[in-house]
């Protein structure tokens, strides 16, 4: 059995008694204080996590941004320095290779962050299509990444920060070069939880100083330690797709409900394109819909959705949502049954149980 990768602030875990498990490949907490404990500190108050497992690619040279526009979905022209996108990037026949951010650190720079058990994979993919001028490194060793989430956030990290006000970071914005209480990083504010919040990148020996400078700042607020665990749940009730469950190389972004991130009508042509532009179409075949349980019980990655005799489709997510205390599931069903309120069955444990369509997300982004 191959070692468990760590990041730079493993050594910090155990003083907090958090359990690690392996996630793609890496030791990672997936609780301190306890999944729900740790939701709930995030929903109300503000909650840490060390997020430093996410690859970190840098795009360089003169031919950057033509070959980007080629390899992902989004629409790049948008961009400009200091602001971020999100994209998915797809293989030929639709499937998604990767869901990933875009940082524009200059017109001929750019930082890709994409999911940790995916870098390499990633970073073949796009050495394979190379096209004129155009540089790519792995610099994921490089980075150490933090984010604090929550609505509270702000007003904690605010107090770390020299000259920098983060009420001038908009979202999916960053600023490089943030003094953070005597040691430095790039401070961005896009998110995974359904709140406000802000990404520290930083060298990973300055990590370990910023997280117990941010857990001492926090304290009055409640700030807590979090794993993954409650990333997990926080994530799954805002409908943020995790890969490998709602999207993956077999579902297409269409088919998981992120068109938004899939610009069919940019002028440049893309991996891809012609495979979604004919599902589009023809039909998306499936979706990505809300399930809410009304017998008892769980819907859980994997299980098997039917309506009458007929298999319709799987559950992606599922969990009792620690914000709403329902049974509640993400499920990939056919698109002619996704209607709110449709009831269907979820077979667990070999029975049965009765659910119906909800509407999604389960939970929108608290307002300030």
């Amino acid at each position: 059995m191959s070692k468990l990768k760590r990041t730079s602030l493993f050594s910090v875990y155990q003083d907090y008694g958090a359990k690690t498990i392996d996630f793609g490949g890496w030791e990672m907490p997936v609780r301190f204080s306890g999944i729900k404990k740790e939701h709930e500190a995030v929903r109300k108050s503000a909650g840490l996590f060390d997020v430093s497992h996410m690859g970190e690619l840098i795009i360089t040279g003169k031919s950057s941004f033509a070959f980007l526009q080629k390899m992902l979905t989004n629409d790049l022209s948008i961009l400009k320095k200091g602001k971020v996108l999100y994209s998915v990037m797809c293989d030929e026949s639709g499937g998604v290779v990767d869901d990933l951010l875009i940082y524009q650190l200059s017109q001929e720079a750019y930082l890709l962050v994409v999911n940790a058990a995916n870098t390499t994979k990633d970073l073949e993919w796009l050495q394979k299509h190379i096209i004129g001028e155009v540089q790519i490194k792995n610099v994921s060793d490089q980075y150490a990444l933090l984010a604090i989430q929550g609505p509270e956030a702000e007003n904690i990290l605010q107090k770390l920060i020299v000259h920098t006000n983060l009420k001038e970071v908009n979202p999916f914005h960053f600023n490089e070069y943030v003094n953070i209480n005597g040691s430095f990083g790039l401070v961005s504010r896009t998110g995974y939880t359904g709140e406000d919040g802000f990404e520290i990148y930083c060298s990973p020996a300055a990590a370990i100083k910023i997280w117990n400078d941010l857990l001492e700042a926090g304290k009055e607020q409640g700030l807590l330690p979090c794993g993954l665990g409650a990333r997990d749940t926080l994530r799954f009730e805002a409908k943020l797709p995790l890969y490998g469950q709602e999207i993956s190389s077999t579902i297409t972004p269409l088919e998981a409900g992120l068109g938004f991130a899939v610009k069919l009508n940019k002028k440049e042509d893309f991996i891809g394109k012609s495979a979604l532009e004919k599902q589009r179409e023809h039909g998306i075949p499936r979706k990505i819909v809300g399930i809410e349980m009304i017998d008892r019980g769980i819907p859980r990655q994997g299980y098997q959705v039917f309506l009458a005799d007929e298999e319709i489709g799987v559950v992606t997510s599922g969990t009792q949502s620690p914000t709403f205390k329902k049974n509640i599931g993400l499920g990939l069903i056919k698109s002619e049954i996704c209607n709110i309120g449709t009831e269907l069955e979820i077979e667990i444990r070999k029975k049965r149980l009765r659910a119906k369509i909800i509407a999604t997300p389960f939970l929108k982004r608290s307002k300030n």
